[in-house]
């Protein structure tokens, strides 16, 4: 564990309030992971609120057979919700979240998240956010897999992972088809297809985006 920076957190999470940055800073620990590591686990009792100061987090279920299902990403300066849900309830984790890049996360022990959704209106605000946030991604991940075919799933997920990680998408065609639940031949075919309208052009280790609108 490392000791929090004053600056950088003030940087990420501007809308805390004075008081609260300074418990924040006194009473929470940072931890530094590296890319792959997991932050949580299915079945674990999470002890700790999670604030990603740096890096990216990709928040997933996962089936019996190992099947991934993106869930949403996490970027600095937010909170993983789900982490807040399990430690107010004192309830083990339907989750699974990993390190997408060398990440820093802040670790609110339980008790203080309690304290101070009463004690901080900026806290109560953040959290409130935060749900709200998350709940809308889980709404559009929802649509996407319920009501659309497999080349526009893929177009959404594309266009998310820009959104959290830039233009160059480093995720191999059978990791997009694990995440997808398809298979890698179904997915080079539909990105084969993207690169001849121009939306993309396909690399030998990454894709590179340049405009999935022309789609």
């Amino acid at each position: 564990m490392e000791v929090l920076d004053k600056d950088v957190v003030l940087k990420q999470f501007p809308q805390l309030e004075q008081p609260l940055l300074e418990e924040l800073l006194q009473q929470s620990t940072l931890k530094q992971v590296e890319e792959g590591d997991e932050v949580m686990r299915t079945g674990q009792y999470i002890k700790s609120t999670i604030l990603l100061l740096s890096g990216l987090l990709k928040v997933y279920r996962e089936d019996d057979e190992g099947n991934e299902f993106l869930m949403y990403y996490l970027e600095p300066g937010s909170a993983c919700a789900l982490s807040m849900m399990c430690t107010a309830r004192n309830e083990q984790s339907q989750i699974k979240a990993k390190a997408v890049t060398p990440s820093e996360v802040i670790l609110v022990p339980s008790h203080l998240s309690e304290i101070w959704l009463g004690k901080y209106k900026t806290w109560h605000n953040f959290v409130i956010a935060s749900y709200r946030q998350r709940f809308e991604e889980l709404l559009q991940t929802l649509d996407s897999v319920a009501f659309k075919g497999l080349d526009e799933r893929l177009l959404f997920y594309l266009k998310r992972h820009v959104k959290v990680s830039g233009y160059q998408v480093r995720l191999s065609h059978q990791q997009i088809a694990d995440e997808l639940n398809s298979s890698r031949e179904v997915i080079s075919r539909l990105l084969k297809k993207l690169e001849q309208t121009g939306a993309l052009t396909l690399h030998r280790n990454y894709i590179e985006v340049h405009n999935l609108d022309l789609v």
